[in-house]
């Protein structure tokens, strides 16, 4: 007869095995739903990118200007030459989305890669040297985050130029005070445990207690934050195309693509600005809902809850 509860797992010795926390933190993701859902939606996402030309039924840029503003689906089925139609230049929609997957992703992955490690080693050595390096280094994040978020974006990119690349060193930059914070918290709570003090005491050196003992602690909270922070960066490079200062015209960027096409809808071509519209909202939303499904399975105290 089955109880309520589980209860621990057994061996093929027949003693009981506790299972790890990667292993808990799995079970629980998985029973997330939502978070599956989100899982989907960037494994979608990535395909996408990783396969879009292969996936993409056009190229992105090849223009005919004869089939400009052609409907999709809505009007021929599935046997329209353009599915999701084209634009003003009669270039495929839906193989400039499908390659606008690329361009978002590897802005946001290398942005948020960027901000990563900067925060990760400038949180690292502020937790755990602590002193004037901490004050110095969380002075300096400090004055960083006193800016608003897009408006220091914007002023990196006036001094860079536009684009992609430029784009990219930029929301790094601004996404790294959080990320230090990030890994500062843990490192402080840390550093002080009886094992850390005992590998001390035996005299191992800074960066072997850093590198072996301290960094494998913090790896959770900075993974659940940089998926997080994945979605802001989609949001955020989205909003840099649209303003013309992330990845230049011809290239199909969402952002640009929005930019480029707004002035259209009011003449009834309501598809250019929809679908890329609908494109920024999934992968945003599935990345977001991953990121706080990651975030309840890692959390220890979500165990309670199932």
């Amino acid at each position: 007869m089955k109880s309520g509860t589980e209860g621990p797992e057994v061996s093929t010795h027949g003693t009981p095995r506790s299972r790890s926390l990667w292993e808990l933190a799995l079970r629980r993701f998985v029973q997330n739903k939502a978070a599956v859902f989100g899982l989907a939606v960037f494994a979608a996402l990535l395909l996408m990118a990783i396969f879009a030309p292969l996936i993409a039924p056009h190229d992105p840029l090849e223009q005919d200007i004869g089939q400009a503003f052609e409907p999709g689906f809505w009007k021929y089925g599935f046997e329209a030459e353009y599915f999701l139609g084209s634009d003003w230049l009669g270039r495929d929609l839906l193989s400039r989305l499908i390659h606008g997957a690329r361009i978002t992703v590897a802005v946001a992955s290398v942005a948020v890669g960027i901000s990563l490690v900067a925060g990760v080693c400038i949180g690292l050595s502020a937790g755990y040297y602590g002193g004037q390096v901490d004050n110095v280094l969380m002075r300096i994040m400090d004055i960083i985050l006193a800016f608003p978020t897009l408006i220091l974006a914007l002023a990196i990119i006036a001094i860079l130029e536009p684009g992609a690349s430029k784009a990219m060193i930029a929301i790094g930059i601004v996404y790294t005070p959080a990320v230090s914070r990030v890994v500062r918290g843990s490192v402080l709570a840390v550093k002080e445990e009886d094992y850390i003090l005992a590998t001390r005491a035996i005299g191992s050196r800074n960066s072997r207690i850093l590198m072996r003992h301290v960094t494998p602690n913090v790896i959770g909270p900075t993974i659940v934050y940089a998926t997080l922070a994945v979605a802001a960066a989609i949001l955020d490079t989205a909003f840099l195309g649209f303003l013309g200062l992330g990845a230049q015209p011809p290239l199909p960027e969402w952002g640009t693509m929005l930019s480029d096409s707004r002035d259209y809808i009011i003449l009834g071509y309501w598809w250019v600005v929809m679908f890329p519209g609908i494109a920024i909202f999934l992968a945003v939303l599935g990345t977001n809902l991953m990121g706080d499904g990651l975030r309840d399975a890692i959390d220890p105290r979500s165990d309670q809850r199932v």
